[in-house]
């Protein structure tokens, strides 16, 4: 199992939501790869990926040097992308 960071500023919007919303957030997290994940299509080193939860997505990466998910934003569907 890999180790999961939060940038400052996913942890802050996640710290924003009701409670049974974050720990349905917190809970995929923890499962990934299971979900519902799409690669981004973008040329970043790493590729980013998408995860849907629900109304929201939580944007991430695998570092490859430490071997760990960073969560890297978290927002609605209609705010994610801009």
């Amino acid at each position: 199992m890999r180790k999961t960071t939060y940038l400052r500023s996913a942890f802050r919007t996640l710290s924003k939501y009701d409670k049974s919303t974050q720990a349905r957030i917190v809970d995929a997290v923890d499962n990934i790869p299971q979900g519902d994940v799409k690669k981004l299509q973008s040329r970043n080193k790493p590729p980013l990926y998408r995860l849907r939860v629900g109304k929201y997505r939580i944007i991430y990466y695998i570092d490859p040097d430490n071997d760990e998910i960073v969560i890297a934003k978290i927002d609605t569907r209609g705010d994610i992308y801009k």
